[in-house]
C-alpha cells in the first residue's frame, strides 16, 4: 500500500532510467546529478515498497514490478503535463450579454476582444441580470450587464460593478398596432404618455429579469401604463419575435435592441427614460479579460458620452444614489 503521494519528479526520474537503462545517461537527460537521480529512484522504491531495477556493475534492468510501473508512470506524467498546459494561460472568461442581438454589452465585448486578443472571452445569453448575477455569485459565470441597482441587496453585495451607460429606452410595436406601429414611424420618437392604456411587456413573471420588471414598474407608475401578463421565456431573437407576435403587446426595450421583422421600434421621449447599465462581476475576481472589459467600458463611455444624462431625462430612484462597487 502506498503510504503517501508519489511526486511527479520521482516518476520522471524512474521513466528516464527505465528508458535509458543507464543512470549516467538518464541523469544527463534530466540535467541532474547522477547521485540525486539514484536517491530519487531509491525513494520511489521505498514509497512503493518494491524494487524497480536490478543493478549490476555492467547493466541496469527493470524488475517485473518496474515493468508494470512503466506504462502507469508514463500515463501519470502525460496527465500531469496536460493539467499544467490547461492552466498555463488564463481560462476562458464567460461573459453574459443577456441577448444574442446588438447592444451596449456586445459593443463592450467586441472592444475588449480587440484590447486583449490572447484572452478567450466567451459570450453567453442568460436573459436577465437577476439570473446572471446569481450565476456569477455561484461561480458559474464571470461577467454580466444590466440594471445592477435593481438587484436584491444581498445579491448585489456579493458583486463588484462599474457603470457603463445610461441606455435610452424604446418601445417595440407590432406593425399592426395602429397608429403608433406604422412602419413609416420607425425611429421616430414616441411620447411616453402615448402608451397610456396600453399593456407593455416588461418580463413580468420572469424570475430571470426581476430588475428590468421593477425598473419598468417604476417608469410606468402614475402614467396609466400597465405591465403585460407573463409570457413564455424566449431566449434568442427568433424565439422572442415568435412569442411577441402571439401576444401582440408592445415591448419595452433599449434603443439598441435588434430590429425585428413585423415590428416598429420607436425611442421614447418626454421624458427620455434611461436605464442605468452596469457591468458586474464577482467581488475579488482577477482575470486579464476582466481588465480588458473594464477598460473597454471606460473607453467607450468616454468616446460616446454613454454616462452623460441629457436634461429632462428620467432615471429610476435607485440610480440617484450611488451603489458601491468593488474591484
Amino acid at each position: 500500500m502506498i503510504s503517501r503521494d508519489v511526486e511527479p519528479r520521482l516518476l520522471r526520474g524512474f521513466v528516464a532510467v527505465a528508458e535509458e537503462l543507464h543512470f549516467t545517461r538518464a541523469a544527463a537527460r534530466l540535467y541532474t546529478a547522477q547521485q540525486a537521480l539514484s536517491r530519487d529512484v531509491r525513494r520511489l522504491e521505498q514509497t512503493l515498497g518494491t524494487a524497480l531495477f536490478v543493478r549490476t556493475t555492467r547493466a541496469v534492468e527493470l524488475t517485473p514490478d518496474g515493468q508494470r510501473l512503466l506504462p502507469l508512470a508514463r500515463g501519470v506524467l502525460r496527465a500531469h503535463e496536460e493539467l499544467a498546459g490547461a492552466f498555463a494561460g488564463p481560462r476562458p472568461l464567460l461573459v453574459d450579454l443577456n441577448t444574442d442581438g446588438p447592444g451596449t454589452a456586445r459593443t463592450v465585448l467586441e472592444r475588449a476582444r480587440e484590447l486583449a486578443p490572447d484572452c478567450e472571452l466567451m459570450a453567453r445569453f442568460e436573459s436577465g441580470l437577476t439570473h446572471a448575477a446569481a450565476e456569477i455569485a455561484a461561480g458559474r459565470l464571470d461577467v454580466s450587464f444590466g440594471y445592477a441597482a435593481g438587484l436584491a441587496p444581498a445579491l448585489r453585495a456579493r458583486l463588484a460593478q462599474t457603470p457603463v451607460r445610461y441606455e435610452p429606452l424604446a418601445v417595440l410595436l407590432p406593425t399592426g398596432h395602429a397608429p403608433a406601429g406604422d412602419p413609416a414611424l420607425a425611429g421616430v420618437p414616441l411620447e411616453l404618455d402615448a402608451l397610456a392604456g396600453e399593456s407593455v411587456y416588461t418580463g413580468a413573471g420572469n424570475a430571470r429579469t426581476l430588475e428590468w420588471t421593477g425598473l419598468a414598474g417604476e417608469l410606468f407608475a402614475g402614467r396609466g401604463i400597465a405591465q403585460a401578463p407573463p409570457a413564455p421565456v424566449a431566449v434568442g431573437k427568433d424565439e422572442f419575435r415568435r412569442v411577441m407576435a402571439k401576444t401582440g403587446n408592445p415591448v419595452l426595450v433599449t434603443v439598441d435592441f435588434a430590429d425585428l421583422p413585423g415590428c416598429v421600434k420607436r425611442p421614447l421621449t418626454d421624458p427620455v427614460p434611461l436605464s442605468p447599465l452596469a457591468m458586474v462581476w464577482r467581488t475579488g475576481a482577477r482575470h486579464p479579460g476582466l481588465d480588458a472589459l473594464r477598460r473597454a467600458a471606460a473607453e467607450l463611455a468616454a468616446e460616446r458620452g454613454w454616462l452623460e444624462v441629457p436634461p429632462g431625462s428620467w432615471l429610476p430612484a435607485a440610480a440617484l444614489t450611488p451603489v458601491p462597487g468593488g474591484g
